[in-house]
């Protein structure tokens, strides 16, 4: 699962990482507390280009007369995501990739929600498999959620899908069908993770000491 997230590398690094050409919509970074219905900065791959532009973290269904007129959906789950309605469509022919820095899990602990936060042990950005829809004129994404692997140590039963550099392509539909075997968690030694202060709880919370290790 993936509820709250960052972004602290520039767009420009982002850009040159994923070989995509650069929007004039990307909300400015570094963003310490990235909350859903914000503005996100995701890659897309249409024509064989690739583009990093701007949509609405909160996935908008066909069907919706109103973005609020049922569930927020930040997350399609990637054992229904094919079955679903919401996301079948989707999942076919609009796929993408939603670039974080790291992101924020609560841990459950005597009634209270202790923060951590998740990066890639080897300090690159992530790469978190989305889905996207246009509703209106408004684009909107959803990031993919699988069961929880062993870098997530037991701390929530889902997890993000982070996808690997070599399987962009596939995630993309650059490189033919098949996208279906990648949305597992991650593998062990891929996440690292360490406990944040409980201001991160407010979606008001913003800056770097969001990330900065406590004692626990």
């Amino acid at each position: 699962m993936c509820g709250r997230f960052t972004i602290t590398h520039p767009d420009e690094a982002i850009a040159r990482l994923f070989d995509a050409v650069i929007g004039n919509d990307l909300p400015p970074v570094p963003r310490f507390n990235i909350c859903p219905t914000t503005q996100v900065a995701v890659v897309t791959s249409e024509g064989g280009a690739r583009r990093l532009r701007a949509m609405r973290w909160g996935f908008i269904p066909a069907w919706y007369k109103a973005p609020n007129d049922g569930p927020l959906i930040i997350n399609a789950r990637s054992d229904t995501i094919a079955t679903k309605p919401a996301f079948r469509e989707a999942v076919r022919a609009r796929r993408c990739i939603v670039p974080a820095s790291g992101f924020y899990e609560w841990q459950a602990v005597e009634g209270r929600k202790l923060p951590w936060y998740f990066k890639r042990m080897d300090g690159n950005p992530m790469a978190f498999a989305g889905i996207w829809q246009r509703w209106g004129e408004i684009d909107t994404v959803a990031i993919v959620s699988t069961e929880a692997g062993p870098g997530m140590a037991g701390l929530h039963h889902r997890e993000a899908v982070v996808l690997e550099r070599g399987d962009w392509p596939l995630w993309l539909g650059e490189a033919g069908h098949g996208a279906a075997v990648l949305m597992k968690a991650s593998a062990e030694g891929v996440l690292t993770c360490h406990r944040v202060d409980a201001r991160v709880n407010s979606n008001r919370a913003e800056g770097p000491e969001l990330i900065e290790p406590v004692t626990v």
